[in-house]
Parts: C-alpha cells; sequence; structure tokens
C-alpha cells in the first residue's frame, strides 16, 4: 500500500482547476499516482475518485462501482481506471438520484444526470478505450469527470432543498 493521502476537501483550490491532460504513460510517478487514487478510493470506500481529490490536477478518475456502506445498492462492476475521458451523451434523458463525494462529507444531494454515455478514454498505456455506461455507472463516471472540469456535485443541484445531511439520507434509505 502507498502512503495515505488526504483526500482534498470542498474549498481547496486543486477542486477547482481545469485538470491537465496527461501525456507520459511511461514515468514512475503516473504509475504511482495511480496506486494512491486507488489505495485512496479503496480506503476511503468510494465508488469512484479523481486525480484532483488527491491533491493532483491531471485528467485521471477510477469508476468502481460496488456495493458499500455509502451506497448499498450499487451494482457490482470491476474498477476502470480511465485517463483523459471524454463522452458523449447517448440518451438525452437526466434523471435526479442521490449523490456523495469523498471531498465534500456529511452531506448528499439530488443530482441530474444522463442516463446513458458513451466514454472514450486511454487506459493505463496510453491505449484508446471506450466503453457504454449506463444508469450509477453512468452516474459515477459524469460525477468524476466533473472533478476534471473544477466542478463539485453541488454545483449541478437545481434547488438547495435539494440537499440532506448525510445522517438524513441513511435514515432515508433504512425506512
Amino acid at each position: 500500500m502507498t502512503e495515505k493521502i488526504q483526500i482534498a476537501q470542498l474549498g481547496a483550490d486543486v477542486l477547482r482547476l481545469q485538470a491537465q491532460p496527461v501525456d507520459d504513460f511511461a514515468c514512475p510517478e503516473f504509475h504511482s499516482l495511480i496506486a494512491s487514487l486507488q489505495d485512496t478510493m479503496l480506503e476511503a470506500g468510494g465508488v469512484g475518485i479523481a486525480a484532483p481529490q488527491i491533491g493532483v490536477s491531471r485528467q485521471i478518475l477510477i469508476i468502481a462501482s460496488r456495493p458499500t456502506s455509502r451506497y448499498p445498492h450499487a451494482p457490482q462492476m470491476s474498477p476502470i481506471l480511465m485517463v483523459n475521458p471524454r463522452f458523449e451523451v447517448l440518451d438525452n434523458d437526466m434523471r435526479k438520484d442521490w449523490e456523495g463525494c469523498l471531498s465534500v462529507p456529511g452531506i448528499r444531494a439530488l443530482v441530474p444526470r444522463y442516463l446513458s454515455i458513451d466514454v472514450a478514454y486511454q487506459d493505463r498505456h496510453g491505449e484508446c478505450c471506450s466503453l457504454v455506461l449506463q444508469g450509477f455507472p453512468a452516474r459515477v463516471f459524469q460525477h468524476e469527470f466533473d472533478h476534471l472540469q473544477g466542478l463539485v456535485y453541488l454545483d449541478r443541484v437545481e434547488n438547495n432543498r435539494d440537499i440532506i445531511s448525510e445522517a438524513e439520507f441513511f435514515k432515508r434509505i433504512a425506512a
């Protein structure tokens, strides 16, 4: 396991920067960063993470939908590392659903997201890849992609009444 890294919290400048693309897939720092991202996400119980969340303004994210204490109904999928990602909307339908963020602890909000997207990205070797994401994995990707654009999920909330404490959120899902 790599050295424990602190997750950048709301208000940290790095969360509001436009992340820079990765162009050197061979450098040791890049591969060390990937390991740090994976370890930090798993330790925090996240279903995704983006490099800016660990203080590095680079276009790298991981989506890793799986049932966790934070998202007990999330579908299981293998983690996917995405470098320099971009996406196209396949269906203009959007749905509001609950999101939280490792960088914004203690709060949940209803956030509108596209239900179906086509994602293009590079893998850890720089190879071009693509896949279609739907439902919760598509939501996780869009949430993490926002971090690369200098946005947090609260920027997407349509009404402040859609923001609640995490304690209240857990009461609602337990009911």
